[in-house]
């Protein structure tokens, strides 16, 4: 993407200021943030930011591309408040839609989740049937419901990607999420500093951990196809937190055993297991992912390594 203006809504946080910072150098990026898991710290110097919230009115809409990161991210965070979570990530889905509809803009690329897949050990397609149970889980459904709407009805293309265990680690942009951080970048730290990381259960629970690179190069690819509906942003692949725990000892010439404690999330919620089939935004794109999960792990590690 090139010589576009663009707006980044929580563009201070993890996947947003990475995204923000990769379209800065060739196109006119603007970035809303509301601070509670953002930093303007995140960014580079060239993008313009505003602290803002998704649900005012007059955001900097008048944009080629809107791509909506901002969310209360997870099941913790929508559980603390459920009434404003769902206005955030509802409310303010619809709001910034409408107001960038309304100042011309087309295209709009939007974060949804994998967690509405539920448990999942095999790849999973979109096609598949979804349950929500949990508000957050709900809020996302609704957000694809209502891009549904704004694409029938008004004729403007909206991308909702179901991101899969993003990730990138403390040297990047994880580490003011602090305990909302992948597990991989919690993981690394604790061990690194000679800390038992926490595993839930027996820690054989697997995820689709997937590099923010990735994530970031996909999110831009739906923007430029001008994709429409819903994609999976995920590499096929599954690996369990053991596992996790076990390359990472090896990247950084440790051996720290986990610690296995009582999963706090109620089992009827928790998502156990999640593998992406990516082969929509394949076919469509040409994505697929390039950062194996070996060599995430090992930038990962490189931090500490570097010190």
């Amino acid at each position: 993407m090139e010589n576009s203006r663009v707006l980044v809504t929580g563009g201070g946080g993890f996947i947003g200021s990475n995204l923000a910072n990769h379209l800065s150098g060739d196109n006119e990026v603007h970035v809303i943030e509301n601070g509670y898991l953002g930093t303007p710290e995140n960014l580079q110097e060239n993008v313009t930011y505003s602290e803002r919230s998704v649900m005012e009115g007059d955001l900097p809409t008048d944009v080629d591309v809107v791509f909506h990161l901002a969310a209360l991210s997870s099941y913790a965070m929508h559980e603390e408040n459920p009434q404003h979570g769902a206005r955030v990530n509802v409310e303010g889905f619809v709001n910034v839609v409408e107001q960038a509809r309304q100042d011309g803009c087309d295209t709009v690329v939007y974060a949804s989740t994998s967690s509405i897949y539920g448990n999942r050990i095999e790849p999973t397609s979109e096609a598949v049937d979804v349950t929500v149970n949990t508000g957050y889980e709900a809020s996302k459904m609704a957000r694809e419901r209502y891009a549904e709407y704004f694409s029938n009805h008004y004729d403007i293309t909206l991308a909702g990607l179901r991101y899969f265990s993003v990730y990138q680690g403390y040297g990047g942009a994880e580490e003011h999420k602090g305990e909302y951080a992948n597990v991989i970048a919690q993981f690394a730290d604790d061990i690194a500093h000679g800390k038992r990381p926490k595993l839930y259960g027996d820690g054989e629970q697997t995820r689709d951990f997937t590099h923010v690179t990735d994530v970031v190069r996909g999110t831009v690819l739906a923007a430029e196809h001008e994709l429409d509906g819903i994609y999976n942003l995920g590499t096929g692949k599954r690996y369990s937190f053991n596992t996790v725990v076990e390359i990472i000892n090896e990247e950084l010439g440790t051996d720290v055993e986990p610690e296995y404690v009582e999963n706090p999330i109620p089992e009827s919620v928790y998502v156990h297991d999640t593998c992406a089939d990516p082969s929509k935004i394949k076919r469509e794109t040409g994505w697929k992912p390039r950062i194996s999960f070996q060599d995430g792990v090992s930038r990962v590690c490189a931090k500490y390594n570097d010190e």
